[in-house]
């Protein structure tokens, strides 16, 4: 069964390298996966996707995800003036960067809403605020089960080294923690 996701930041947050952070390690756990951009003029801080296919058999289909399984948004300021769950399934999950609680965000969806704040541990991890993406991953990991941490630890060593690496794997892992302990896993 495929699975899609789509990833709302801004250009210049990572959301090309949180796609294929999240394919790599499905790649690691057996599983086919694809990953691909998508956004107009390509200037820093403009709004862009990126995308992402998880599934158990090839991949054939190349088009825009339109219909989610999960939606990840790395930077809050887009839940105004962009409707970041249009098409999410109602199954669906969608992982916000925020410290608020989903009711005060206002989004229409049926889809579970959970929210985690990434912003605040890649500061307190990685010095900046910005660096959402690796500890976004990690709450979508905790509330989902979608990819194992071993997949993902592959994933992010592979991806980045040194300090870099331990850094990202610090947050994805205090996010993955936080989110559990909450017990908002699915």
């Amino acid at each position: 069964m495929m699975k899609e996701i789509r990833v709302h930041a801004r250009a210049g947050q990572g959301a090309i390298t949180t796609a294929t952070i999240l394919a790599n390690a499905a790649f690691e756990d057996g599983k086919y996966a694809l990953s691909f951009p998508t956004f107009g003029a390509a200037r820093m801080g403009a709004p862009m996707n990126a995308f992402v296919r998880i599934s158990d058999a090839p991949i054939r289909v190349r088009s825009q995800i339109y219909e989610p399984d999960y939606v990840l948004v790395q930077d809050p300021s887009l839940l105004r003036g962009y409707d970041v769950v249009a098409g999410l399934k109602p199954d669906g999950v969608a992982v916000i960067n925020s410290a608020k609680d989903p009711s005060e965000l206002g989004l229409k969806t049926k889809a579970k809403v959970l929210t985690t704040p990434a912003s605040r541990i890649a500061k307190e991890i990685m010095g900046r605020a910005d660096r959402v993406n690796t500890a976004l991953i990690g709450a979508f990991v905790a509330a989902t089960g979608e990819l194992t941490m071993e997949a993902l630890e592959k994933s992010i060593y592979t991806r980045f080294s040194g300090k870099v690496a331990d850094s990202n794997w610090k947050a994805l892992v205090e996010a993955y923690n936080e989110v559990k302990n909450r017990g908002n896993g699915l």
